[in-house]
């Protein structure tokens, strides 16, 4: 449960779902391990708890499907709200299950006194300030997502130079990865534009929506249509690639489509919900889930089809879930019409 709620913590900030499985499996998997935790748990939990990054906000995502579609990122990370606690309880329960029904996975370790508990908190106490002050800031309308990303970055740079954990080598190292990482985002950008242009010229998303409203099928099933199609897309895409190759040609279609009666910036954004949602169960679902192949990757002594007989139950919450939001977007909108 730790494991999960630690991957989603770092999700957020890390905006990958990939490299949040690869960076949690190293430092979670030991100590599962060592304490006698099965390999299929441990291994199907941590691929799992990468994909609730994805949605819990501040979601590097959730930002970019923003400036795809031109939609509101404030309001896009309070739709996701909800769902991304669903996600968080949905996960604890699988995980809550799995130790009531089969012990022997998790067998229960001895307990750590208060003292010690004190002395790892009070540890982390840097991190959990800026945390506080980045959500702070951003729900308390101090400063845009983009500002309180620079006040993270600022205030963890601070930090590792008091503590002594950012040498001259690491701080080097960490603006050549900054530099890396940035450069690669604005190619994709540059690519999207292109692609966007083209798109544009050839009249592609407004055909298309002429298409499949010809085709006289009700629009949930066109949304379970483009669902399943990001299932299929997860098992060899990062969310990242997706949303830049798909949302240009799909978010047309469906913002020409009835659903519920929703208006259309409720709808741009509920879709924006459900797209992540759905990402996150292409990432871990049978029989080529990214994460799942990363973590196996990385864990060599549990072999992949006991981390997929893991995986399944945590794919049925998540189903589960997508179900009741495409059925019931208010799951996703009532913290939008609350807040704005």
């Amino acid at each position: 449960m730790a494991s999960i709620l630690a991957a989603g913590g770092f999700g957020a900030v890390c905006g990958s779902s990939v490299r949040t499985s690869a960076t949690i499996t190293q430092v979670a998997y030991p100590e599962m391990k060592r304490h006698g935790y099965s390999g299929r748990l441990s291994t199907a939990a941590l691929a799992t708890g990468g994909t609730m990054g994805i949605l819990i906000p501040p979601s590097v995502p959730l930002v970019i499907y923003a400036l795809l579609t031109e939609q509101n990122m404030a309001k896009l990370f309070a739709a996701s709200l909800i769902p991304g606690l669903i996600a968080m309880f949905g996960y604890l329960g699988v995980v809550w299950l799995y130790c009531r029904l089969r012990p022997d996975l998790a067998p229960p370790a001895a307990a750590i006194g208060w003292r010690e508990r004190r002395q790892a908190l009070a540890k982390i106490w840097p991190i959990a300030l800026i945390f506080l002050s980045v959500f702070g800031g951003i729900y308390g309308g101090v400063f845009t997502p983009t500002e309180g990303a620079a006040v993270g970055a600022v205030g963890t740079f601070v930090a590792g130079v008091a503590f002594g954990e950012l040498r001259k080598r690491e701080i080097a190292r960490s603006f050549v990865g900054a530099a890396e990482t940035s450069a690669m985002v604005f190619m994709i950008f540059m690519g999207a534009d292109l692609m966007n242009a083209a798109l544009a010229l050839t009249r592609m998303p407004h055909e298309l929506s002429e298409w499949i409203g010809q085709l006289g099928v009700s629009p949930v099933t066109i949304v379970a249509c483009v669902m399943l199609l990001y299932i299929l897309l997860g098992c060899v895409m990062d969310e990242l690639s997706m949303l830049m190759l798909t949302i240009p040609v799909i978010f047309p279609t469906i913002m020409s489509l009835d659903l519920w009666g929703l208006g259309a910036e409720d709808k741009a954004i509920w879709f924006g919900v459900l797209v992540l949602m759905t990402v996150g169960i292409g990432l871990i679902a049978p029989p080529i889930g990214l994460n799942v192949c990363v973590v196996n990757g990385i864990v060599k002594d549990v072999p992949i089809v006991e981390t997929y007989k893991g995986v399944l139950p945590f794919v049925l919450s998540d189903i589960v879930r997508l179900a009741l939001t495409v059925m019931f977007p208010s799951i996703a909108l009532v913290t939008v019409w609350w807040l704005f």
